[in-house]
């Protein structure tokens, strides 16, 4: 008689009971951890507009680390490519000549300056080194600092300040750059400020763009005006701007559905909206902000130059700002579009806006 039936048999009954298994929540916690180990941490709470549920109040208003020291780490990849790449060109030659200029072309090139940006920051060192010879690297990464930041504060202006209150300030840019999450962020920083904040959930197109929304408003500790899925983007501003004049709100924050080029609909949406907040409050809307993801590069610059000429952009907000190798960028809109770079995001916690410095993150980007 074959045997194999019986000692199958025989190691069942060597097996635990089911009774002495470990509890779902530990294998969970097991699992999760093996996830962690293989794919990295979780998602990045800005693509899909979920706030970190687990960042103590506290921490949203005082960070462990200065401005600085967060837009350090924030471009830490974009700052370890160039600086390496400099050092590689300084290395092979005492004094800065063409060839090491070529070089540098190439490193800025890879850091999304762009062409036109990275020509006339070329151009110059270029003038530089023909008048008086370049010496060594530190010289070289001086003279490239004074250059960035030069391009990036031309474009820099005083924040406007309204006859009347509210100021009422548009976020717009397309689905996916975090205008949501920027939007909630937006609110904390203003009250830290010391400003009172009204948010209008005006993107009314997308699905979960309204509860999401409200998440970030409790997070960040104001109020929010709202209609259902699907309702008049006009209307609900009509009664954000009556409320947020009525109770002498500061600031007035409108979240808009992410809008193309292509989709003259949404465009003709977003106008309408300009001319209802014009009608209530004089000179609104005081700015139009375009929330950008800064891990699309090029794409975003298209961008960037595609809303300035359809919703009347007066600023960037850099999104996702840590994520990406690229952060140049930030150099080529200032260049080519003439727009400020007013904030950026640093991260997924609700403190990560950083309001904009050009000297500041000319350091961070070059040390």
């Amino acid at each position: 008689m074959n045997s194999w039936p019986y000692n199958l048999m025989a190691r069942f009954a060597r097996c635990r009971p089911l009774g002495s298994l470990r509890p779902p929540s530990a294998l969970n916690s097991k699992l999760d951890q093996l996830m962690i180990k293989l794919f990295g941490g979780r998602k990045d709470p800005q693509e899909n507009g979920d706030p970190a549920q687990d960042t103590p109040a506290a921490e949203l208003q005082s960070p462990a680390l200065g401005i600085f020291g967060r837009m350090k780490q924030a471009v830490t990849r974009t700052r370890e490519s160039l600086s390496s790449r400099i050092e590689g060109i300084v290395s092979l030659t005492r004094t800065v000549d063409e060839a090491a200029l070529e070089d540098l072309e190439s490193a800025l090139l890879g850091s999304d300056l762009g062409v036109q940006t990275t020509t006339q920051v070329i151009d110059a060192l270029r003038d530089h080194a023909r008048r008086q010879a370049i010496e060594g690297g530190d010289e070289l990464r001086n003279l490239l600092k004074s250059q960035l930041q030069s391009i990036l504060e031309a474009p820099q202006r005083p924040v406007p300040t309204p006859e009347a209150l509210p100021k009422v300030t548009f976020l717009v840019g397309v689905n996916g750059a975090g205008k949501t999450t920027t939007s909630g962020k937006l609110a904390a920083w203003l009250r830290a400020q010391g400003h009172s904040v009204l948010l209008c959930a005006a993107d009314t197109f997308r699905a979960a763009a309204i509860e999401q929304l409200e998440v970030w408003a409790s997070r960040s500790g104001v109020e929010m005006i709202k209609t259902r899925q699907g309702g008049d983007p006009a209307a609900v501003l009509y009664d954000a701007a009556s409320a947020a004049k009525a109770r002498q709100i500061n600031d007035l924050i409108v979240d808009t559905a992410g809008r193309l080029h292509t989709k003259t609909g949404l465009m003709d949406e977003l106008d309408k909206m300009r001319r209802t907040a014009a009608r209530l409050i004089p000179g609104a809307p005081h700015e139009v902000l375009l929330v950008l993801d800064a891990t699309t590069g090029q794409n975003g610059l298209q961008q960037a130059r595609l809303f300035t000429q359809a919703a009347g952009v007066t600023g960037i907000v850099l999104a996702k700002l840590d994520g990406t190798a690229k952060g140049g960028i930030a150099v080529a809109i200032a260049r080519e579009l003439n727009l400020p770079v007013r904030f950026v995001g640093v991260g997924e916690q609700m403190g990560d806006l950083l309001e904009f410095s050009p000297a500041d993150f000319v350091d961070a980007l070059l040390g």
